[in-house]
């Protein structure tokens, strides 16, 4: 049965869009069959980091309309046959996105798709509630700071208050908590929050710690995602991330200091 996923945090800029487009390629690497939805409309950046901008005909709001169907709008990625893309609007707000309208195209998105991925916007308005209101799972995003954590703590209210299995009284969206740019050597100078102090304020099961790279920027600036960054920490994270949402167990990397040349010749 398909799953619907929504990658969010709250706070802009923590790295959503990264993570919803490394997400649902290392999900389609791994043979599932992955559609990946972009909610922020009027904005629209999901297209720019899949690298598929220049091939956006129609939208999501287009298909909502009924202006075109789903087969013309979805964009199939080029690294990965199983991944297409749903591009939002740039030209309307997002008002135009509609609970009946949403949910026709994810329920016609079910019928072919293992995993629908929901890019969220930022904020916790309309956007970010409709891309959180069909949910499954939860992917909750966030940096290691306190402003951070706090916005993704709100959002974490409203997947329990406003998704639609809070409405129905149905089994709650089962969370799982991201740490994105995450520095091992300045958490330990009291830089940014360490993992334990986010874990011990969200209280959300750990999936992954994504570390603190150059290597995003230039992913995003090739228009791939992250993850085809082969050999680098960023994709080993997204990688590791994505094994244990499937289920496999994997020690979790990334979140101590890496040792120095002399500590790796001389010990200690």
């Amino acid at each position: 049965m398909a799953k619907v996923i929504v990658v969010t945090s709250g706070k802009g800029g923590v790295g959503k869009t990264t993570t919803s487009a490394s997400f649902a390629t290392g999900l389609a690497l791994q043979g599932h069959k992955v559609a990946v939805l972009d909610f922020d409309v009027g904005l629209r950046n999901l297209d720019l980091i899949m690298g598929c901008e220049r091939r956006v005909v129609y939208d999501f709001v287009n298909v909502i309309n009924q202006e075109a169907t789903l087969k013309q709008a979805l964009i199939k990625d080029k690294h990965c046959d199983n991944l297409y893309i749903l591009p939002a609007s740039q030209t309307r707000d997002k008002d135009a996105l509609t609970v009946e309208g949403v949910e026709r195209v994810i329920d016609e998105l079910k019928e072919s798709f293992d995993y629908i991925v929901c890019d969220s916007p930022a904020g916790i308005e309309k956007g970010a509630i409709m891309a959180l209101y069909f949910a499954d799972e939860a992917l909750v995003v966030t940096n290691p700071e306190v402003s951070s954590v706090r916005d993704s703590d709100r959002i974490l209210g409203m997947l329990s208050a406003k998704s639609r299995r809070a409405e129905k009284g149905e089994s709650p969206v089962k969370e799982h908590l991201l740490v994105t740019r995450y520095s091992p050597k300045r958490a330990k100078n009291g830089e940014m929050l360490s993992v334990a102090d986010v874990q011990e304020i969200l209280n959300v099961p750990l999936l992954g710690v994504i570390p603190e790279s150059e290597v995003v920027l230039q992913a995003s600036n090739a228009g791939a995602p992250a993850i085809h960054q082969n050999g680098s920490d960023v994709s080993e994270a997204y990688g590791d991330a994505i094994a244990r949402f499937l289920g496999e167990e994997r020690p979790m990397r990334f979140t101590t200091e890496k040792p120095g040349l002399l500590q790796r010749l001389f010990g200690g």
